[in-house]
């Protein structure tokens, strides 16, 4: 019995096994190329809406939000600005909140104080399980036919006193212009979406 060469299939062993967690981890992620399928949620107006009732001519940002987060707070007035500025360029915005630790009223008054554009309620966060969302601010890019485009930061400085990339407006600007998006995700940072654990 040679401990050594024990130890070190041990140690081989589990870092095969964390290695495969971590890729399925990755695999519940929507990948960049692939087409977003259609989704409905309750609107915190009352009604129900669906990707498609809502999408852009040019495209669509599907960007997920918290009432409470210190982050998002932090980038109301950038998250408004560019979903102005890209509006009359046939782009859409369309929020989304999957906190469980959030209520109806207080997504709703936060939506109505601070976003020009649909909010959305995703229950039990089916949606977030299903493109991968954890974190809030973090925005998902498709173009007119759904196809995922860019995935991730809006920017890369949270407190916005320091920006030097603007990968949101970056990914809008290239694919209008008919080019490729070159930088087609970046890591979201903000606060961890507060799930309900899968049944």
């Amino acid at each position: 019995f040679d401990l050594e060469e024990f130890q070190m299939k041990r140690v081989i062993f589990l870092f095969t096994i964390v290695l495969a967690l971590a890729i399925a981890g990755r695999a519940q992620e929507i990948a960049v190329g692939v087409t977003m399928d259609d989704f409905t949620l309750s609107g915190t107006d009352g009604g129900t809406h669906s990707l498609n009732s809502l999408k852009g001519k040019n495209g669509t940002v599907v960007m997920f939000l918290s009432a409470q987060c210190p982050v998002v707070k932090g980038y109301i007035e950038r998250i408004n600005a560019v979903a102005a500025d890209y509006k009359a360029k046939g782009i859409t915005f369309i929020g989304i909140n999957s906190n469980s630790t959030e209520d109806f009223n207080w997504v709703k008054t936060d939506a109505d104080q601070n976003f020009k554009f649909p909010m959305l309620i995703d229950k039990g966060n089916k949606l977030a399980d299903k493109l991968g969302a954890s974190v809030t601010p973090e925005a998902y890019y498709v173009d007119a036919k759904n196809v995922l485009l860019y995935h991730g930061a809006i920017d890369n400085d949270r407190s916005g006193k320091a920006i030097t990339e603007q990968y949101l407006r970056t990914a809008f600007d290239q694919s209008l212009a008919g080019q490729k998006v070159v930088n087609t995700r970046k890591n979201a940072f903000g606060c961890t979406i507060k799930k309900i654990a899968a049944q």
